[in-house]
């Protein structure tokens, strides 16, 4: 059985389908299924970002499929891990686990990786290149998430 995991951002537009992605691109699919979603509903049916989908694709990556939809309660019986990009979505999505082994299913992403910034930041109304420097963020902690699954049994 596959290895289940989720990428959890406010909008799902922007850092989870970035994130969702760039882990698709470095596991293999028969053993590693990954998806994304927001804890929000603004987007809903809609496809990432433009800048989510230019960065990414300059790295060889298309998520341009891509459809945003929104966090369930019921995603805790169907992933494995479920990834937050930020403090704000982790306890948005912590709030909905009904016991404690939903609750540690819940990571922020960050966590795998030795860094001094602790979430990934929203780039949406941000600089023009924060895309670029959430890209390489995500990238590093999915480099080090896919090489943990490498190695497990």
């Amino acid at each position: 059985m596959a290895t289940r995991i989720l990428m959890v951002c406010l909008g799902n537009i922007c850092r989870s389908p970035l994130a969702e992605g760039i882990l698709q691109s470095k596991v293999n699919p028969e053993k590693i299924m990954v998806d994304s979603a927001g804890t929000g509903s603004y987007h809903l049916g809609n496809k990432p970002d433009e800048r989510s989908i230019a960065v990414s694709r300059k790295y060889g990556i298309d998520i341009s499929h891509q459809r945003c939809r929104q966090f369930s309660p019921k995603d805790f019986d169907n992933f494995d891990v479920i990834y937050t990009m930020d403090r704000s979505n982790y306890r948005n999505v912590i709030s909905l686990a009904r016991n404690e082994d939903q609750a540690q299913k819940v990571k922020m992403l960050l966590e795998e990786v030795e860094s001094e910034i602790r979430e990934v930041p929203d780039p949406y109304y941000g600089p023009g290149d924060g895309f670029e420097k959430v890209f390489h963020l995500i990238d590093k902690a999915c480099s080090e998430i896919a090489r943990k699954l490498e190695n497990q049994p």
